[in-house]
């Protein structure tokens, strides 16, 4: 019953609200033009017909708004606006005319002149009134639908992002057992054999999990931070095989801050360790590096190693095939994996990635400066 009362109250708060300076501009125009058309068949003044003009357009206005805002259980909104154009059109005119003779209805009723001019206003209100408001509601339906358009796309834009993210933490926590497990795998082989180099391989564990962990739980990740990590686990990897493996790792340091996977190229240099350097009789060399390329607007970053080679038999293996869903899952079409053949045995794998930031360019210019100060060559 407390919200009944004030359902008048929240229409004409509505009403004033709608009335903006520019939709009575419009009118007043609209009013104005219907007089100039209607004059030459007067008697009376042009303002007295102005007059009379504004005022039927101000109450059909008025009439349009009102029943906009009305709840109606059994029409469309629609109809009941466009019925009350309809209606108020003559009754406003009426209401200009019994104000014009002083309410004096009888007199009015035997004034032919009287009598054709509400007519003529009355109808030309009518016609006017229809063409306007079918004109707003069709403009109004037009802004529904666009506006619905664009709650669907948006909301459909948020259900795939939602989808993404669920599916990137899917792949990366397949990813992070499968680096641990094979690192401990390589320490366990060397205590259970009674090495003088499990100490130092142990201390080298150490430092490679410190590196790790913490990026087991991040989303994101630098190619500063994941060069760090390498770092770690090429040095663990060299004290367990000192004589058949040396590595290089260089990187621009302006490209330590690019955005980058976690544990993305950590996949590569395991692979090649795993690979391509240990199947190999003699061993091998790694090097990593990466470089900016301004004009193609991509930085690359590579594993070249000196093993066996690539395989065209073998399957993929997990670590590879979760890296090519983890790219197409952040970059889509924009990053790629490529596997070249190294002569004259070995594998260059090359992640290349579009540039994020201008600011990356400026490392294509210092490539060849910094390559040397930037890595550390084992």
């Amino acid at each position: 019953m407390h919200a009944t009362s004030f359902t008048p109250l929240r229409i004409l708060a509505r009403l004033w609200a709608s009335l903006t300076p520019r939709r009575i501009a419009i009118n007043l125009v609209v009013a104005t033009i219907a007089a100039i058309a209607l004059n030459p068949i007067f008697d009376t003044p042009f303002l007295s017909v102005w007059g009379r003009s504004i005022f039927v357009g101000l109450m059909l206005l008025v009439a349009f708004d009102i029943a906009g805002h009305w709840p109606s259980r059994w029409l469309p909104r629609w109809v009941v606006q466009v019925a009350a154009v309809v209606i108020a059109a003559p009754v406003a005119t009426g209401i200009a005319y019994l104000v014009m003779v002083q309410g004096d209805l009888t007199s009015f009723q035997r004034n032919e002149g009287l009598l054709w001019g509400f007519l003529s206003i009355a109808a030309t209100g009518v016609a006017v009134g229809l063409t306007l408001a079918l004109g707003a509601l069709y403009r109004e339906r037009d802004a529904q639908a666009r506006s619905q358009a664009l709650a669907f796309a948006l909301e459909r834009s948020t259900l795939e992002k939602q989808a993404l993210d669920a599916r990137l933490r899917l792949l990366h926590a397949q990813v992070e057992p499968h680096f641990l497990f094979n690192t401990l795998a390589n320490v366990q082989q060397l205590v259970e054999s009674g090495s003088e180099r499990a100490g130092p391989v142990l201390k080298s564990l150490i430092a490679y999990l410190r590196a790790a962990v913490p990026s087991l739980a991040q989303s994101g990740s630098t190619l500063g931070h994941e060069i760090g990590l390498v770092r770690a686990y090429l040095d663990l990897m060299r004290m367990r095989m000192p004589d058949r493996l040396a590595f290089e790792v260089s990187m621009p340091p302006a490209l330590a801050g690019l955005p980058f996977p976690p544990m993305a190229l950590l996949t590569l240099v395991e692979n090649a360790v795993r690979h391509g350097i240990d199947p190999s009789e003699t061993g091998g060399r790694i090097e990593v590096g990466a470089r900016a390329d301004a004009r193609q607007a991509s930085v690359e970053i590579w594993v070249r190693d000196t093993g066996v080679g690539l395989d065209d038999k073998a399957a993929p293996g997990t670590g590879l095939t979760n890296l090519r869903e983890r790219l197409k899952a952040t970059y889509g079409d924009a990053a790629q994996l490529q596997l070249t053949d190294e002569p004259p045995h070995g594998l260059r794998a090359t992640l290349v990635l579009p540039d994020p930031s201008p600011q990356f360019n400026a490392a294509n210019a210092a490539n060849a400066a910094n390559a040397a100060d930037a890595g550390a060559a084992r």
